[in-house]
């Protein structure tokens, strides 16, 4: 691999144009020296970042990384052991409150009130964020009229499916209308519809200026939705960055896929024995050569086709992906 993945420079500017709390206004969340222990263990080890008022914000890593701790104390769940903690310049530590006010969180786990009706969900969550009844109705029918959920307003939740569910949760916490919208994990397990139609939400939601913090394992939706992407791995940031330059600092994750009309025996191991190719997948009818020189790997491939007179049905160079990124970062965290 080459170069590391660049941890980001946490550092305010002085002189920036504050609000009331004295924190820039283009800086939504901002965390300071985080830390988090469970026992012995630094689940959360000193970790600083800076999310940007109207993006969307991935947060990866692998199970135990740290993930859930980090959500959970920043949205106040959980108190931190050390560090500082700004949502909208409100520090989360001395005002609780009016944090939670500038903030809507959809967590994993769907926590609708299933003996309520779904009209009754969105009516509770905007009395308990104080939103004033006639607000609350004219906002909860544009929600039900955007999540699709309009001709179900008078069901129970119960009888809900999961991605109607999510739907209704994302519509619970968008009542007041939120700064800041925390999602862990909003597309997991759902079907196509439900999952490209939340996506699509929370598209617009950047678009209005609302800042979106993901949590997910799905990596290449990552990929697709995020301004920028934080991984960490054993409590500690690896690297912080856009999806295209952290995939830009990898070297030797280049790959040459091809595929040819007929199958030979022998394919795979030619193909290994290729001098500047480090490895060989099959995929179907197809093999993928990863290599730090595609283009010596695709001369050597049409001398093959020539010498074997196959014919070619795919020839692509594929840049390293988000996934080789995250799996690399987690690796030399492991080593």
């Amino acid at each position: 691999m080459g170069k590391k993945c660049p941890k980001e420079n946490v550092n305010i500017q002085k002189g920036s144009k504050t609000n009331h709390r004295n924190a820039p206004l283009s800086i939504a969340i901002r965390a300071v020296d985080l830390t988090k222990y469970y026992g012995k263990l630094r689940a959360v080890d000193h970790i600083s970042f800076e999310v940007k008022r109207g993006e969307i914000f991935g947060f990866l890593g692998p199970n135990g990384a740290g993930k859930s701790t980090t959500i959970r104390m920043l949205t106040g769940i959980l108190k931190p052991d050390g560090g500082e903690i700004y949502l909208s310049g409100i520090n989360l530590k001395d005002d609780l409150i009016e944090a939670r006010r500038v903030m809507g969180i959809v967590p994993e786990t769907c926590n609708v009130y299933v003996d309520l009706s779904v009209w009754e969900n969105l009516m509770l969550m905007g009395k308990l964020y104080g939103v004033p009844k006639t607000k609350r109705k004219v906002r909860a029918r544009e929600l039900l009229e955007r999540f699709s959920l309009h001709q179900r307003k008078d069901e129970k939740a119960r009888k809900l499916s999961k991605g109607l569910k999510q739907r209704l949760i994302l519509a619970m916490c968008l009542i007041h209308n939120p700064d800041i919208l925390f999602l862990d994990e909003p597309t997991s397990g759902l079907d196509v519809q439900s999952s490209r139609l939340i996506r699509g939400i929370i598209k617009e939601l950047k678009q209005k200026g609302v800042t979106v913090f993901l949590t997910t394992h799905n990596i290449e939706e990552a990929n697709l939705m995020c301004d920028r992407i934080a991984i960490i791995n054993k409590g500690k940031l690896a690297a912080i960055d856009t999806p295209q330059r952290l995939k830009g600092v990898i070297q030797g994750s280049q790959s040459v896929e091809v595929a040819f009309d007929r199958s030979k025996p022998d394919e795979l191991r030619w193909l290994k024995d290729i001098p500047c190719v480090s490895r060989v997948e099959k995929l179907g009818n197809k093999f993928r050569l990863y290599t730090d020189d595609p283009d010596k790997v695709i001369c050597e491939i049409v001398k093959y086709r020539e010498l074997k007179s196959q014919r070619l049905t795919l020839l692509n160079t594929l840049g390293p992906s988000l996934e080789d990124v995250f799996l690399e970062l987690i690796r030399e965290e492991a080593e």
